[in-house]
């Protein structure tokens, strides 16, 4: 399979009626570090590969104030390989959890803290306003609406221009959409795990045109290996990695891929994901493997 591709082979989609991006975008994660114990990334590598990224045409990255390994965050390496931003680049941002400078992680954001994550951002990546804000929800939350509602406020002090929600279910995301709209969900889901309430969720985006953003698109800790992934991968000469993305933009119109890497490779071997066609047998047996998924 050539890697001669380019993110928006697979489409694109118009977030909040007014921000395009590219189905394949980008992942800032991996750009610090590995893992989130490391270890490092080499810095210079990691902001050579968001230069790649644009050049590629990716005009869609994530990331998160909270992504950092000692005194190296994404955003600073965002900042630093791409300012100023081209003006088609869209960067996205979540809010809620928080980290110590030890790694640590902190208790859910309160109002105070959701708005000086936003002040974080706006800071570490040189911006006024950021394009798209996630409420990341923390496993001890059940409730959304007070946080929803603080970010809400922030959107129209001007400093967010579109909202979303990360790590939610049905009810959380119609309480969001009861205080403002909601352009994207960033939920976990992949091919070889996604459940039947996520994927009713994910088709219930489709229908609405929300952008649908899953998160550990490719496993998160290293390509799985899986025979049908394998047997997949071989008939189109792809790799394990690239059918798992090209699977994810295949099942759903609004699905927006944001894999990561520090990797110069694994950045061009992603975005040639894009290119690649899974036909109605290769889905049936791929949606098959974490059972498959309603329609």
């Amino acid at each position: 399979m050539t890697i001669s591709s380019h993110p928006s082979a697979s489409g694109s989609l118009l977030l909040g009626g007014d921000l395009p991006v590219a189905r394949m975008g980008f992942g800032a994660m991996k750009l610090p570090m590995r893992d989130w114990q490391g270890p490092a990334c080499d810095p210079e590598q990691s902001r050579a590969v968001l230069r790649r990224a644009v050049e590629l045409g990716i005009d869609h990255i994530d990331t998160a104030w909270f992504y950092f390994f000692r005194d190296v965050s994404a955003n600073a390496l965002i900042r630093e390989a791409l300012h100023p931003y081209p003006e088609n680049l869209v960067i996205a941002t979540k809010v809620g959890p928080g980290r110590f400078p030890d790694g640590t992680w902190m208790n859910p954001a309160d109002r105070t803290g959701l708005r000086e994550a936003v002040h974080r951002n706006l800071r570490e990546l040189a911006v006024d306003r950021l394009d798209l804000v996630y409420l990341r929800r923390m496993p001890s939350q059940n409730s959304i609406a007070e946080p929803f509602a603080a970010l809400a406020e922030l959107q129209q002090e001007g400093l967010i221009r579109h909202l979303g929600v990360s790590n939610v279910d049905a009810a959380q995301l119609a309480e969001a959409e009861a205080i403002a709209p909601v352009v994207a969900v960033q939920n976990k889901f992949s091919v070889l795990e996604h459940s039947t309430a996520g994927a009713a969720l994910m088709a219930d985006c489709a229908r609405r045109g929300i952008g649908f953003v899953p998160f550990f698109p490719i496993g998160g800790n290293g390509i799985p290996e899986h025979p049908v992934l394998a047997r997949v991968a071989d008939r189109h000469g792809a790799t394990r990695a690239q059918v798992m993305l090209a699977w994810l933009l295949a099942v759903s119109p609004t699905v927006l891929a944001i894999p990561g890497t520090s990797s110069p490779a694994h950045l061009e071997e992603n975005v040639a994901a894009a290119s690649l066609r899974l036909d109605e047998a290769d889905l049936a047996e791929l949606g098959a493997l974490a059972g498959g998924l309603d329609k």
